[in-house]
């Protein structure tokens, strides 16, 4: 793909504004100027070269992928087991869709009971309530996937909250190790 294109054509400057009527006027009278206006593809100049994602087969600039681990030293890490993703998958989408779906909920009920003049909703309301569950949103990615029992056989708890304190003190001793 062709990257960082440039226009290298004068195109025609007034220092004055003019109105539809003289630039109607003007390429009547010239049509030359309507050819510098064109953007054929000489017009066009490459200035560099999209290197992309990946390495063409060929290629032998290309970075080389490593299988191991570069700072970690030989070890590999265990794959997720596919009940506890499940598993993570589920609190991630509950702990990110209750609090999207609240906010949304809210907005468009201050704005039924603005629009049918029940109630004036002080516009400071909307935006509170809007940060705290956008909010909180944002923040049930990480929850949802440390208050999952990372262990395949233990299924854990409604809310998580001794897995999460598990996890997290588990996942700073490793990161310290």
């Amino acid at each position: 793909m062709n990257a960082l294109l440039a226009f290298h054509q004068k195109l025609p400057y007034t220092s004055t504004p003019c109105s539809r009527d003289q630039i109607r006027s003007h390429l009547l009278h010239h049509p030359a100027s309507l050819s510098t206006l064109s953007l054929s593809s000489n017009s066009w100049k490459l200035h560099a070269q999209a290197k992309g994602f990946g390495a063409k087969e060929g290629n032998e600039n290309a970075p080389k992928l490593s299988t191991k681990k570069q700072g970690r030293g030989e070890e590999d890490e265990d794959p997720i087991p596919q009940v506890v993703f499940d598993r993570m998958i589920r609190r991630i989408v509950a702990s990110v869709g209750v609090p999207l779906v609240v906010g949304v909920v809210l907005l468009k009920l201050f704005d039924l009971l603005k629009e049918n003049h029940v109630l004036q909703v002080p516009l400071w309301i909307p935006f509170i309530t809007t940060f705290v569950t956008f909010g909180s949103s944002v923040l049930g990615v990480a929850y949802g996937s440390l208050s999952t029992s990372w262990d395949p056989e233990e299924e854990g708890s409604f809310l998580g909250l001794e897995q999460a304190t598990q996890n997290w003190t588990e996942m700073w001793q490793e990161d310290e190790a």
